[in-house]
């Protein structure tokens, strides 16, 4: 566990003016920004399904070319500190967002657990969950693989609180 006495960066640092190495840190590996996601162009609503991108590791639940992603699959997002602010279709746990939102980091997070499972046993990790690849699906049947819960808290993982010690930058 990190220690709750000393501000961690994340509580003090905006995200626009984290390191390289801090920025990275915050994905806490759960996978769900790599599932596929539709859009109803009607009204705007985002909508999670259970495949995945082609890059993704299902056990790893890591992109299995990091580097090249977006050379690999253009309509892959890079997520910058605006982004994580404005994209509807980040999941509430994401620290991104949670960060963006003024909140801290939740006991789950690896980098207030310090293991990196802790992410899997509070029922947040995609791991085990992917149905499939969505090479593996013909894109018209992508619609009937929407579910709920990527875009939802998980009902046994603690939600983040606001930040109340020291002053983050916006």
């Amino acid at each position: 566990m990190t220690q709750t006495n000393k501000p961690q960066f994340w509580q003090t640092t905006s995200l626009e003016a984290m390191s390289t190495a801090e920025w990275e840190s915050l994905c806490d590996g759960c996978g769900r920004c790599c599932l596929i996601k539709l859009e109803d162009e009607d009204s705007g609503a985002y909508y999670a399904t259970d495949l995945a991108c082609r890059l993704f590791d299902g056990e790893t639940c890591r992109c299995r070319d990091y580097k090249n992603r977006q050379d690999l699959v253009p309509d892959c997002v890079k997520l910058t500190p605006h982004e994580a602010r404005t994209i509807k279709w980040l999941p509430p746990t994401c620290a991104y967002r949670l960060v963006a939102e003024g909140k801290d980091l939740p006991d789950w997070h690896p980098l207030v657990s310090g293991r990196a499972e802790s992410v899997v046993e509070a029922g947040v990790s995609v791991r085990g969950r992917v149905f499939a690849s969505e090479d593996a699906v013909p894109f018209e049947e992508f619609p009937s693989r929407i579910r709920r819960w990527p875009l939802a808290w998980p009902r046994g993982a603690k939600a983040a609180k606001r930040v109340t010690s020291g002053a983050r930058p916006k």
